[in-house]
C-alpha cells in the first residue's frame, strides 16, 4: 500500500484543557466510539471502579488527575487516530508543551460553567504560535452554565480565536434537550441515560419542519430557530482550508460524561483535521511524504512496566516509514541503532509493530541513549527544533534518606530527569544536587516514583532561588567572565547537559548582574543555540 495513502489516513492530535474541564473523560468517549473499549470508566465516579484507560500511574488514580502524557491509538471509519492525552495540571505544563510539538491538530476542552481558564489560555497561546489547527469542545452541557453566545464571545476574546459553531445546544443544564448538528444538519436528542453506550440521531435538514415542535416542544423549537439564524448571520462560514491554517476554529457543544455530542465531534474531526504536517528542522523543512524516515523524541517514560525497569522513548515519525530491525542514525551520538521491538500504544497496553508511518507515535525501548529532542534518521544529519526546557519556579536540595541506597537514588534521579519530569542542577561549589520544577506537585511525584520504582527514599530541603538562568558568555576566556564566575561561584551550577546555570536569588540580582557583566548573557530557556 502506498506511503501517501497511509499518511493521508493518519490523524494525530492532542487534547488540551484546564484541569477538570473533562479532558480525560472526552478521551475515554472517543475511544468508546472508535470501538477501542467496550465501556468507559468515569474518572470521578466512585461507583465505577475501572479508572480511566489513559491514567495508569498509581498517583494519577489516587488524585484523579493525569500526570503523564499517554498515547492512545484506534481505527475509526478507515482512519488511524492517534490521541496524545496531556496532563491538565499546571505543574506538568512543560510536559504538555513538549507534547504539542508532536501533534498535527488539537481539541481544546472548555467547561460550560467556568468558561476559559488560565491554563487553557497558556496552552492555546502555544498552539497559536505554531499555527496548530484547533477545534473547541464546550463540555458539561448537562449542567447549568454560561449562555452559548457569551461563551463563544469569551473564547474569541480571551483566546484570540475566530470561532464558528458547527453544533449548537438546545437549552442547557436542567432544560438541556439535545444538540443541533450544523455540520451534518441533524438533531441529537438528549435522554441523559446512556453514559457508557452510544446514542442515535434524527436527521433534520430543515429546522422549520413542524415535527421539530413534537420532538422538543414549542418554546425550545422557537428558541433554536432564532439562535441558529443568529449563528448564520454573525459567525463566518466554516472553511476547511482556513481551519487547517489555524485561521478559524470550529466549536462543538456536548457532554463527554453523558457521551453526548462526542460522535458529532469525532465525525467532523476526521473529515476536516489535517493528516501529518511538515516540520522544520534546523537544516530544512521535512515533509511527511518523503520516503526516508525521520523522527524525534518528544517524551521519555521510565518504568511503564514496574516488573521490568524499562524506559520507553516516544518518537513522533515526521516522514517516511519506520521499520523494525532496520538501523537508524541517532544524530546527536552519531551512531546507528536498531530496534527489535518498537511499540504501538493503547494506554498501557503495547503491541510490537513491524512498520509505522509518518504521523504515528512509536515507543522504543531505551537503555539510556535518548534525551528529549533527539532526532533519528536514515542517515541524514537533521535536528528538529522547538523542544525547550523552561526555567523552573521551585527549587529544593535533594538528600538521600537511606545511605545504603545511594546507587538506586542516583540512578532514579538520572532516569526521571531524562524523562523531563524536572531539572537537575549540580552546584559547582560542593556538588550538591538541586531539583528544579515548574510546580510543587512534581516533588511528590518524584518522591513517590523514587520509592516505588527504584526502592530509594529522599528528603527535600528548601533552596531559596528565584530563577535559573542559562549562562552564555560572549568570550569564555575574557576577564569579565572569570570575575563573574569567581564572585558568583556560590550560585553557579551545571545542568544535566553540562551547561552553566546561574541560580539567581532574586529578580534584583539578575538586573545587577546584567549591569555589572554586560558580556555575559542570561537565558530563561535552555534552547538558545
Amino acid at each position: 500500500m502506498s506511503l501517501i495513502n497511509e499518511i493521508s489516513k493518519r490523524r494525530t492530535f492532542g487534547i488540551i484543557s484546564h484541569p477538570d474541564a473533562g479532558k480525560t473523560t472526552l478521551t475515554e468517549k472517543l475511544l468508546l466510539f472508535g470501538g477501542a473499549i467496550q465501556e468507559a470508566g468515569a474518572v470521578k465516579s466512585n461507583k465505577i471502579k475501572k479508572g480511566a484507560t489513559s491514567d495508569f500511574m498509581e498517583i494519577e488514580r489516587q488524585r484523579g488527575i493525569s500526570v503523564a502524557t499517554s498515547v492512545l491509538a484506534f481505527n475509526y471509519r478507515d482512519k488511524k487516530i492517534n490521541i496524545l492525552d496531556t496532563p491538565g495540571h499546571k505543574d506538568f505544563a512543560e510536559d504538555t508543551f513538549r507534547t504539542l510539538t508532536a501533534v498535527d491538530s488539537v481539541i481544546v476542552v472548555i467547561d460550560v460553567a467556568k468558561g476559559v481558564e488560565e491554563q487553557t489560555e497558556k496552552l492555546v497561546e502555544v498552539c497559536r504560535m505554531r499555527n496548530i489547527p484547533m477545534i473547541v469542545f464546550i463540555n458539561k452541557l448537562d449542567r447549568e452554565g454560561k449562555d452559548a453566545f457569551d461563551l463563544l464571545d469569551e473564547v474569541e476574546q480571551r483566546l484570540g480565536l475566530t470561532v464558528t459553531p458547527l453544533s449548537f445546544p438546545i437549552g442547557m443544564g436542567f432544560d438541556f434537550k439535545g444538540i443541533y448538528n450544523i455540520w451534518e444538519k441533524n438533531i441529537n436528542l438528549f435522554t441523559g441515560e446512556s453514559k457508557t453506550s452510544i446514542e442515535d440521531t434524527i436527521a433534520f435538514d430543515n429546522v422549520n419542519n413542524p415535527e421539530l415542535e413534537e420532538l422538543i416542544g414549542d418554546k425550545a423549537a422557537e428558541t433554536l430557530r432564532e439562535e441558529l439564524e443568529l449563528v448564520y448571520e454573525v459567525y463566518p462560514e466554516f472553511e476547511a482550508e482556513a481551519y487547517q491554517k489555524g485561521a478559524i476554529q470550529p466549536v462543538f457543544f456536548g457532554s463527554a460524561l453523558n457521551n453526548f455530542g462526542v460522535r458529532e465531534l469525532l465525525d467532523c474531526f476526521i473529515d476536516i483535521a489535517p493528516s501529518p504536517r511538515p516540520k522544520n528542522a534546523e537544516e530544512r523543512e521535512v515533509k511527511p511524504n518523503e520516503p526516508a524516515f525521520t523522527g524525534f523524541v518528544f517524551k521519555i517514560h521510565a518504568n511503564m512496566d514496574p516488573k521490568h525497569r524499562d524506559r520507553l522513548a516516544f518518537i513522533k515519525i515526521v516522514s517516511g516509514t519506520f521499520e523494525r530491525n532496520k538501523p537508524y542514525l541517532h544524530v546527536r551520538n552519531n551512531k546507528k541503532l536498531k530496534f527489535s521491538s518498537p511499540n504501538a500504544f493503547f494506554a498501557e497496553k503495547k503491541e510490537i509493530v513491524d512498520v509505522s508511518y509518518a504521523g504515528d507515535i512509536v515507543g522504543l525501548h531505551d537503555t539510556g541513549n535518548f534525551k528529549i529532542g533527539d532526532t533519528l534518521t536514515e542517515g541524514e544529519v537533521l535536528s528538529f527544533r522547538g523542544i525547550p526546557s523552561f526555567s523552573p519556579e521551585h527549587f529544593r536540595y535533594i538528600n538521600n534518606a537511606d545511605p545504603m541506597k545511594a546507587k538506586q537514588l542516583n540512578k532514579g534521579i538520572d532516569q526521571l530527569m531524562d524523562e523531563g519530569v524536572a531539572q537537575l542542577f549540580t552546584l559547582e561549589l560542593n556538588g550538591r544536587k538541586v531539583i528544579g520544577t515548574v510546580g510543587a506537585l512534581q516533588y511528590e511525584v518524584i518522591q513517590y516514583r523514587l520509592e516505588h520504582e527504584y526502592g530509594a527514599k529522599c528528603t527535600y530541603e528548601n533552596f531559596p532561588v528565584h530563577k535559573a538562568c542559562w549562562v552564555e558568555p560572549e568570550d569564555p576566556k575574557n576577564e569579565e567572565f572569570s570575575e563573574f564566575k569567581r564572585v558568583k561561584q556560590k550560585f553557579l551550577a551545571k545542568d544535566k547537559q553540562g551547561q552553566l546555570v546561574f541560580l539567581a536569588d532574586s529578580a534584583f540580582s539578575i538586573e545587577m548582574m546584567k549591569q555589572k557583566y554586560p558580556t555575559v548573557k542570561l537565558h530563561f530557556v535552555s534552547e538558545y543555540k
